[in-house]
C-alpha cells in the first residue's frame, strides 16, 4: 500500500511486513495497522497473554516520565525518539498541561505514523509540536533536520526519551551509539529516559514472541540488566535507578497486582551533568 508523503510523493508503508509501532497499536486497540501487524499481534498475545499489560505498563511508563521531566525537573523541550502511532495522552498533551510553552519534536520512520502525527500531534497555541521523518539508526538525520533545529533550544536542557524503541537495534554497539550521538548534542542539564526490553523475568514464552516477531520481519531484541544499564553510563541516575517501568515511580494509577513476570521492559531517567 502506498500513501502519499508531505511532499506529495508516494511512500510505501510496506504494509505486507509486521512493524512494531502498529503491533503495539493493535494490541491497545487501535485502528492503525494491517493484516501482518494484527497477526502478529494476536499470535504474540496467545504465546505470551501478558503481553497487553506489558505494553500498558510502557505507556504508563512515559507518562510517569513525562510529568516528572516537566514537573520537577523543570525541562520545557523534549525529543522522542521512536514516536509511534498517537494513543492519548501523547507526551506533547502532558508536558504543555505542565506548561503551555512546551516544545516537543517526535521523530519516526514509519509514513503512517508521520502522518498521523500531522494530523492529530497538535500543540498548544503557545507551545510547538514538531515532526521529522528519520530513522534512529541515522541519528544525524534527526540532529540536522531543520524542524530539529527549529525548535529546540540547544542552550537549553532537553529530555530525550527513547521507549520502547531500542529493541528493534539488534547490536549493542549500534545502540548504543545512537543514543551516544544524540545525547552528546545536547546539553548538559538534559536527560535521558529509556524504556528498555529484557526476558529476564519470563524467558522461555518471550524466546517464542521473538521467534514470532522475526518471522514476520520485525527485529526484537531482550537486553538482560546489565546491558541495559550501559545506555546510562557516565549519566546521574535519577531514584530508583533502573528497574521495570512498572516499579519506576508509581503514582498509584498502576494496577497493584502487576506481576513482575508480566512486564518485560526495564525503565529509568539519568541527567547529563
Amino acid at each position: 500500500m502506498e500513501r502519499r508523503g508531505e511532499d506529495g510523493r508516494e511512500v510505501d508503508l510496506r504494509t505486507d511486513r509486521a512493524h512494531g509501532a502498529r503491533i503495539y497499536d493493535y494490541i491497545l486497540g487501535g485502528k492503525d495497522n494491517f493484516a501482518a501487524d494484527r497477526e502478529a499481534g494476536e499470535n504474540s498475545l496467545r504465546i505470551w497473554p501478558a503481553l497487553r499489560v506489558h505494553m500498558e505498563a510502557n505507556r504508563s511508563f512515559m507518562h510517569r516520565v513525562a510529568r516528572f521531566l516537566a514537573s520537577e525537573c523543570g525541562i520545557r523541550q523534549f525529543l522522542d525518539i521512536g514516536t509511534g502511532l498517537p494513543t492519548s495522552p501523547n507526551l506533547h498533551e502532558i508536558v504543555q498541561s505542565v506548561d503551555p510553552t512546551a516544545q516537543v519534536v517526535y521523530t519516526d520512520n514509519d509514513p503512517l505514523v508521520l502522518a498521523h502525527a500531522h494530523a492529530l500531534m497538535v500543540g498548544t497555541a503557545r507551545g510547538r509540536t514538531a515532526y521529522v521523518a528519520a530513522d534512529m539508526r541515522d541519528p544525524q538525520t534527526i540532529i540536522s533536520a531543520p524542524e530539529f533545529l527549529r525548535t529546540l533550544d540547544l542552550n537549553q536542557p532537553v529530555g530525550l526519551l527513547l521507549i520502547a524503541i531500542v529493541h528493534f537495534i539488534e547490536d549493542d554497539a549500534e545502540a548504543l551509539r545512537v543514543v551516544r550521538q544524540v545525547l552528546d548534542v545536547l546539553p548538559a542539564g538534559s536527560y535521558l529516559a529509556m524504556s528498555i526490553a529484557t526476558d529476564e523475568f519470563d524467558p522461555i514464552p518471550l524466546a517464542e514472541v521473538q521467534r514470532e516477531y522475526n518471522r514476520l520481519g520485525e527485529t526484537l531484541v531482550f537486553r538482560d540488566r546489565a546491558r541495559a544499564r550501559g545506555f546510562f553510563d557516565g549519566l546521574e541516575m535519577v531514584e530508583p535507578g533502573l528497574v521495570q517501568v512498572h516499579k519506576w515511580r508509581p503514582d498509584g494509577s498502576e494496577d497493584p497486582g502487576i506481576a513482575d513476570k508480566d512486564i518485560a521492559m526495564y525503565g529509568a531517567v539519568a541527567r547529563k551533568a
